[in-house]
C-alpha cells in the first residue's frame, strides 16, 4: 500500500514497541493480567494519571469506550456527546446495543461541546418516559482535530458534577492533545475532574490494545443492585464484554515501553509537526481550503470534488463530508517530509 494520509492506523509499529513485545515473549507468565508486566504498567498509569487511577486493558477503542459507558450508565440512562463523536458515528451503535443506553447528540461548529450546548440536553430528570442523562462524553482531540483547553474541560466537568453526572474523555489520540497543550495526562484529566477516559496508543505507534482508566472511585464501586457495592465489578463487566485478553502481558509490555521511554511524546510531537507542515504546504494551492485549525495530527480540507476524486486514484484517504467536499488527511509517527511534499505536488498537478 502506498504511504499516504488516510489514517494514523495505517502506519506500522514503533521499533520500541516491537522490541518490548519480543522481550515479553519469554518463558511462561500468568494469564489474564496476573503478570509482572501488567503490574508495572498499572503502576505507570498511576504515575501518569494519579494514585487513584485504575486501568483495565482492552482490545480496541470501541471496547474502551463501551466499557467506560457501561461503568457510568444503566440502560435507561443517556450520554450527551457531539454529533460528530466517535461513539456516535464510528462504532456501529455499539454503546446502544451493548449497554442499552441512549446517546443524546449535540450539533457543534467545531466538534467541541460547551456548557451552553450541553444544557440543551439536560432535561427530563425524574420523568419516567425519558432516558435520564447520566454522562457527558468528549473527545480530546475532537474528531475534527480541534482541542479543548484545560479551562473548557474543567467547565464541562463542573457542569457535569452539578447534575450528579459523569464526564468521560475519549482519548484515542490523547498523546497528541497533551503535546499540543504542553501538559501532562493528569493535568488534562484527573486534575480537571474527569471521571474516566479511554486511553489509546494504537494510533501513535503501538500494535494493539487500548485501556479504560477510571479516576472516580464511584465507577468501580457503583452500587447497581441495592446491596453492598463490590470493590471492583469492572473486571466482571470487561469479561462479559469479551474484552479480557488472556496473554495480557503483550498489551502491558507495549504500554510500559510507550510510557517509560518518552515514546508517546516523541511520536505525537512528530505527527503533530507533520500536520503543521502539510497545512503550510497547502497554502497557495488553488481551490484548497483548510477547514479547521490544525492543532494535532489531522488536516481537514475542502477542495473540488473532481480533484479529490482524482487524488484518491493515487492516495487513499477518507471523504469526511462528501456533501461539502471536505476530506480528512492524517499524519502518523512515521510520516516524512518527503511524503508530504510528494502528496502536495500530486495535488498541485491535479488542480
Amino acid at each position: 500500500m502506498k504511504r499516504g494520509f488516510g489514517s494514523d492506523n495505517h502506519s506500522g509499529i514503533s521499533p520500541e514497541i516491537l522490541q518490548a513485545i519480543a522481550d515479553a515473549n519469554m518463558d511462561h507468565a500468568l494469564a489474564y493480567g496476573d503478570d509482572e508486566w501488567c503490574q508495572r504498567a498499572e503502576a505507570l498509569f498511576r504515575e501518569h494519571f494519579g494514585p487513584q487511577a485504575r486501568v483495565y486493558f482492552v482490545f480496541n477503542g470501541t471496547g474502551a469506550n463501551v466499557l467506560n459507558i457501561d461503568a457510568m450508565c444503566r440502560s435507561h440512562e443517556a450520554v450527551v456527546c457531539a454529533e460528530t463523536a466517535h461513539i456516535n458515528v464510528d462504532e456501529c451503535g455499539a454503546p446502544q446495543r451493548v449497554v442499552g443506553c441512549r446517546l443524546l447528540t449535540v450539533d457543534t461548529p467545531d466538534g467541541k461541546l460547551t456548557p451552553q450546548l450541553v444544557r440543551t440536553r439536560l432535561h427530563g430528570f425524574g420523568f419516567e418516559h425519558h432516558s435520564q442523562p447520566k454522562a457527558i462524553s468528549i473527545s480530546q482531540p475532537t474528531e475534527l482535530g480541534t482541542l479543548y483547553t484545560l479551562d473548557e474541560i474543567r467547565a464541562l466537568a463542573d457542569l457535569t458534577h452539578s447534575y450528579n453526572m459523569y464526564l468521560h474523555v475519549d482519548g484515542a489520540r490523547l498523546a497528541n492533545a497533551a503535546v499540543a497543550l504542553g501538559c501532562s495526562f493528569k493535568a488534562m484529566t484527573a486534575d480537571l475532574g474527569v471521571d474516566c477516559l479511554s486511553f489509546g496508543g494504537t494510533k501513535n505507534g503501538m500494535l494493539m490494545g487500548e485501556s479504560v482508566v477510571l479516576l472516580n472511585p464511584c465507577l468501580w464501586e457503583r452500587d447497581r443492585s441495592g446491596m453492598k457495592p463490590q470493590t471492583d465489578d469492572m473486571k466482571y463487566r470487561r469479561k462479559q464484554m469479551t474484552q479480557l485478553c488472556s496473554k495480557m502481558r503483550f498489551m502491558a509490555a507495549q504500554f510500559e515501553a510507550y510510557l517509560t521511554t518518552g515514546l508517546w511524546r516523541r511520536n505525537a510531537e512528530h505527527s503533530n509537526r507533520m500536520a503543521q507542515l502539510l497545512c503550510s504546504e497547502l497554502q497557495g494551492v488553488d481551490g484548497v481550503r483548510v477547514m479547521y485549525p490544525v492543532q494535532v495530527n489531522s488536516v481537514f480540507a475542502q477542495l473540488p470534488a473532481d480533484v479529490w476524486h482524482a487524488l484518491q486514484e493515487e492516495y487513499f484517504f477518507y471523504d469526511w463530508d462528501e456533501a461539502n467536499d471536505v476530506v480528512r488527511w492524517m499524519c502518523s509517527f512515521d510520516t516524512t517530509e518527503e511524503d508530504i511534499r510528494a502528496f502536495v505536488a500530486t495535488l498541485r498537478r491535479l488542480v
